[in-house]
């Protein structure tokens, strides 16, 4: 049986990513046990605050975490039918879309359903007949995208209803959609196929295919991708995981190189990124476009990159990573393992120095106090302290007006002063311990899941 332990498979002289927490989302039975059965955990995605997830299994659920105390919630958990393959938290955090179903010669069904995260109400939306292999929500947070075997349909999240589609995607038998997105004015929808060797881009309004590169092809071996693809530059540019056909070579490949294309043409845009030797199954970019994160599945790496500069910043050894995730804040990298029977997730700090090598100082060191920043409850837990009383005003002037001394005496002191003390065994900042070292002795894995992610 294949192992999911992080530690590197050989000796290697790459940094490894500890993780500061792990989810395990799902408890393998007695009977699991003796079989190898595996149940991979298909996709994550974060809530825009940081401190909620949400996790979809091949055991058939849909689960949210409390990323303050490492549980999930298990009152929201959605059990399927059939696999679950993605979820997705829209950027207002108004919606939960969760996507699976089956796909086999005997039977084969499609299941896609949106929950309204401040009522609950949940609605089913039907029009696929084939399992859901993606999905994506808009920017705006009133489309979503899915994709299935053979086509895309695009809804509108407040109806439940197609508004758009379907769109064929006129991929082979063994084949399927590996990814869609929306470009950010909504108006155009990028599609990548499982075999990562077709890229089409897709006008939302006319219906009609703009551009396509690429060819469908059978995926010998199992050997998908589902790596997400990206718009920047405004639109102008997309960056996808991809794999060029020789058509006078028999050999078979994989996606292991990152492609930045020209969207009207698709065209390649300067020198791809280069560092994998095998198929890559994970993608992950910051909001601001500043910071890419790659998995190999075959390679046992997971890299982070400068995006502008194609800078290769850190590879870390990670047996069979699967998917990967930046938090909000981009501090913070979550990934998942392929052969792990506990279906795990790990979330890890990103290293300091490659934040810094990213951003200024003062904006990569993240503020502790900020809900955005998931980093607060795996840290520490939330104490009362005293609150100093503010040191006597100035004695007034008399010749100064009345009113102005009675505003004095109503301002208040400053923040700073009720801020937690740290104490001399504590790191003065969330980051100045290295990634690679062991947690500090101060951690505590009071209310959290064992490190396992």
């Amino acid at each position: 049986m294949a192992s999911s332990s992080t530690h590197p498979v050989k000796a290697t002289n790459e940094p490894i990513l500890t993780p500061v927490m792990t989810l395990q989302c799902h408890k393998p039975s007695r009977y699991e046990q003796y079989t190898e059965v595996i149940y991979h955990v298909s996709s994550i995605s974060y809530f825009p605050d940081g401190q909620k997830m949400v996790s979809g299994n091949w055991d058939r659920t849909a689960r949210q975490w409390n990323l303050q105390v490492g549980k999930e919630i298990k009152k929201v958990r959605d059990v399927f039918e059939g696999f679950v393959h993605a979820v997705e938290v829209s950027r207002d955090g108004r919606w939960v879309v969760t996507a699976g179903g089956k796909h086999n010669n005997s039977h084969q069904f499609g299941e896609l359903r949106v929950c309204e995260v401040e009522t609950g109400i949940v609605k089913t939306l039907e029009g696929h007949s084939t399992e859901v292999t993606c999905i994506d929500v808009s920017a705006d947070s009133t489309l979503l995208a899915s994709g299935s075997c053979d086509s895309i349909l695009i809804w509108g999240l407040d109806t439940g209803k197609p508004v758009a589609g379907p769109f064929k995607s006129d991929a082979s038998e063994d084949d399927g959609v590996g990814a869609v997105r929306f470009s950010q004015d909504s108006k155009k929808l990028a599609v990548t196929l499982l075999c990562g060797k077709r890229l089409d881009i897709w006008d939302v309004h006319t219906q009609k295919l703009d551009a396509r590169v690429g060819k469908s092809s059978t995926a010998v071996g199992g050997a998908w991708t589902r790596a997400p693809v990206f718009w920047t530059a405004k639109d102008r540019n997309i960056i996808a995981a991809f794999c060029f056909i020789d058509p006078n070579s028999d050999v078979f490949d994989f996606p292991r190189m990152i492609y930045k294309f020209d969207a009207s043409t698709l065209k390649t845009v300067g020198a791809p990124f280069e560092g994998h030797t095998s198929l890559v199954t994970g993608l992950a970019l910051s909001f601001d476009g500043a910071l890419l994160a790659s998995a190999s599945l075959y390679d046992n790496t997971i890299k982070l990159w400068a995006f502008e500069s194609r800078q290769l910043l850190a590879s870390f050894r990670v047996q069979m990573p699967h998917l990967i995730i930046l938090s909000p804040n981009s501090h913070q990298l979550a990934y998942t393992t392929w052969c792990d029977m506990k279906s795990r997730i790990f979330i890890c700090d990103i290293p300091p120095n490659i934040l810094a090598s990213i951003w200024p100082a003062q904006e990569a060191q993240p503020n502790i106090n900020t809900p955005h920043n998931p980093r607060r409850a795996v840290r520490h837990n939330l104490i009362k302290v005293p609150i100093r009383m503010p040191k006597p005003l100035p004695t007034i002037d008399p010749q100064q007006p009345t009113f102005l001394h009675y505003i004095r005496k109503l301002l208040p002191f400053s923040r700073t002063d009720v801020l937690r003390p740290i104490r001399n065994h504590e790191p003065h900042d969330p980051l100045d311990f290295p990634a690679t070292l062991p947690l500090p002795p101060n951690y505590s894995p009071s209310g959290q899941a064992t490190t396992q992610f």
